[in-house]
């Protein structure tokens, strides 16, 4: 059986939920394309892992799997084309897109900058539809699958939760648009997620919400996102999905 590739955006650290999905993909027998921006990781508070796109890569190609991995950074309008251009080069045409690339930067209504205002919209938002729209024009006949990783948050969170909620609407808009094809688009909130982010208080703090007593990992993320790419998950499509443990409950 030919193999499908897969794109996955902003997957720049080993336990992300990026890496996380490329796992589960490499699992169901998927070639991957992973893309990453590590000065994003530079300026965040967990910091940059010089070697995380290298070790996961040595790793998904252990698993099986061709791994191809391109730097870009998505805040520049004109990144999203040089980056598909390489992949069409390098890997050929791609049959699912993971988005979980994210600028993520708290600040409220009183004290968000306009540059950071923009730029958490050029990233979250604008090159999300530049990617689904990009996709789109290369899927192949049997169409494709596009998900996209969300949040609900918005106090004191404001321009990371509006970009977020602007995106949910241009994916539910693409599964309509693009169903034609074949081609399925899903929004995934996965809820608090520990991926080395957090400090204790806050750990502590969400964990108090969750119904099991733990925070989710991106290894419990990782299988919801396998089965929407799947040949048995593309029949579901156009909604937002909450896979995160029960903590919206």
């Amino acid at each position: 059986m030919q193999r499908k590739t897969a794109l996955i955006t902003g997957v720049s650290r080993t336990v992300g939920i990026g890496a996380g999905i490329a796992r589960a993909l490499a699992a169901d027998g998927w070639d991957l394309v992973l893309n990453y921006w590590q000065a994003y990781d530079a300026r965040m508070p967990w910091g940059l892992q010089p070697d995380g796109v290298g070790e996961l890569t040595t790793e998904l190609e252990a698993a099986g799997a061709r791994v191809w991995a391109f730097p870009a950074d998505l805040a520049d309008p004109s990144a999203v084309e040089r980056l598909m251009a390489r992949i069409a080069e390098e890997a050929g045409p791609l049959t699912g897109v993971v988005l979980s690339h994210s600028e993520s930067v708290d600040s409220g209504i009183l004290d968000t900058s306009l540059e950071s205002f923009d730029r958490h919209f050029a990233v979250n938002t604008r090159a999300s539809w530049q990617l689904i729209a990009a996709f789109a024009r290369q899927a192949p006949d049997d169409g494709g699958a596009i998900v996209a990783l969300t949040s609900d948050h918005t106090a004191f969170n404001l321009p990371y939760g509006a970009s977020k909620g602007a995106l949910d609407r241009i994916v539910i808009a693409a599964a309509r648009e693009l169903g034609g094809q074949g081609i399925s688009a899903n929004v995934l909130n996965p809820g608090p997620v520990d991926t080395g982010w957090m400090d204790e208080v806050t750990g502590t703090e969400l964990t108090a919400l969750q119904p099991g007593g733990r925070l989710g990992t991106s290894e419990d993320v990782a299988p919801t996102v396998a089965f929407l790419l799947s040949p048995g998950g593309r029949w579901v499509s156009g909604q937002l999905i909450k896979a995160d443990g029960g903590f919206s409950a």
